[in-house]
């Protein structure tokens, strides 16, 4: 923490606390942008925030628009790409600084970009650490319960999520039709509304067939008939994909280069990610931690096979506590068997995390079919073990990281190797 950050926390009134960090924070941010020369200048950018979706529907779009021959640049949670040339986020934040932009802007404008494609989240939007990049198109994915440690109630969290619309003031705004909070954004919009969704709405997702190899569907507008195959897994994704595709369309894209580039979308790191080590059950990883990404993961899991649905999973510290209970009736609800172990547990005492989680596995019945195994790797071990042939295996909640915050350690940590030497280790004890 900063000398200046201590001592609004400890010098301040409560009452003044707020008003004195918002106003530091928008100087940081002028201070930024003036030493960077306002590179986001004359760049035409496309912001998405949302819920749940940000980084795979950022990662879609970008794939669209590089499949037309345009220069972009990417600024997501999980990696960072300026003119083809991708490198991890490993800050493990969305938008780690009003710093981290202006210099990211100023790098993608000396690669001559021509399309910037920005995550954005609720912190960054609430802290100005976008200030002062001209949004031209932006979309919000949905609105679920996260964050509320720091926004408090959903109200003022929906409120820091719409500044991406009125502080922006885009051509565009892209709103998912079918979300709970779509009448509470679009009554924000002043120019271009645009929406998606499988009821009424501009750009409408039809025929949808999910299926284990992936998804077709048609996307239809005033604008004609988009047919849409990916191998994305899951009904959330057909929204992700959509959202996508109806963003690539109204900045201009082709018909014919949409549904070509979507047809060939590569897997986003952490998001569904398949660990395949000849094993005869489905190991899927993907960054669910909220309650509504659980229950999307663990529903696009029937779609992969007939048999068991397992979850190792945990809560994070120092974050939302009153998502940790849902979290858990969302497990018990919709997996066979379920594997409670730590997430970060960053300054907070693991099993007081399990704990919250383990409320809402007992509020729906669902204690007969949880191990708790406070041990990450032992946990995973467990749930590989115990599966059958067809069985998925889904690791939630790490996604894409390189490292856990445990305590006062960051424990280096790659969920996907873990898997894989973990798949190993049981293949060589099976063959010894």
């Amino acid at each position: 923490m900063s000398i200046v950050k201590r001592v609004i926390k400890t010098a301040l009134p409560a009452s003044k606390k707020r008003e004195f960090e918002q106003a530091y924070r928008l100087k940081k941010a002028l201070f930024a942008t003036r030493v960077f020369r306002s590179p986001a200048s004359g760049m035409r950018v496309i912001g998405i925030t949302g819920t749940n979706g940000k980084t795979t529907t950022c990662s879609f779009v970008n794939e669209i628009i590089k499949s037309t021959g345009k220069r972009t640049a990417l600024y997501t949670t999980a990696y960072i790409e300026i003119a083809g040339k991708k490198i991890p986020n490993r800050s493990h934040m969305t938008v780690a600084s009003a710093w981290s932009v202006q210099k990211f802007f100023a790098d993608a404008k000396r690669k001559k970009v021509e399309w910037v494609i920005l995550e954005i989240t609720s912190h960054a939007l609430d802290q100005y650490r976008i200030n002062g990049v001209p949004l031209e198109i932006v979309a919000i994915t949905n609105l679920t319960q996260d964050h509320l440690d720091y926004h408090g109630t959903m109200e003022q969290y929906a409120n820091a999520k719409a500044r991406i619309i009125t502080d922006f003031s885009p051509k565009a705004v892209v709103l998912n039709a079918d979300d709970e909070w779509f009448g509470f954004f679009a009554k924000k919009v002043k120019n271009k509304l645009i929406t998606i969704g499988e009821g009424s709405a501009n750009y409408q997702i039809k025929d949808l067939k999910l299926k284990a190899s992936g998804m077709s569907l048609n996307l239809i507008s005033a604008k004609g008939t988009l047919h849409l195959e990916s191998k994305a897994v899951g009904h959330f994704n057909a929204f992700n994909i959509a959202m996508a595709a109806t963003i690539c369309q109204s900045m201009g894209c082709k018909r014919e280069a949409i549904e070509a580039a979507v047809a060939n979308l590569p897997i986003v790191p952490g998001r569904m990610e398949p660990i395949d080590m000849g094993q005869d059950f489905a190991v899927l990883v993907d960054y669910a931690h909220t309650p509504d990404a659980l229950e999307n993961v663990l529903k696009a899991a029937r779609t992969i096979s007939s048999a068991n649905v397992r979850i190792v999973f945990g809560a994070t510290g120092d974050r939302d506590t009153t998502k940790r209970t849902p979290m858990g009736e969302v497990a018990a609800e919709y997996a066979d068997f379920i594997y409670l172990t730590d997430d970060e547990t960053y300054s907070e005492n693991g099993d007081t995390i399990r704990e919250a989680v383990k409320k809402g596995i007992a509020a729906k019945g669902g204690l007969d079919k949880c191990t708790e195994i406070a041990e990450r790797r032992d946990a995973i071990k467990r749930a590989f073990l115990e599966s059958k042939k067809g069985d998925v295996v889904i690791l939630a909640g790490i996604g894409h990281q390189d490292y856990r915050a445990m305590g006062a350690t960051k424990l280096a940590w790659d969920e996907r190797n873990v898997a894989r030497d973990v798949l190993n280790e049981i293949i060589d004890e099976r063959k010894s």
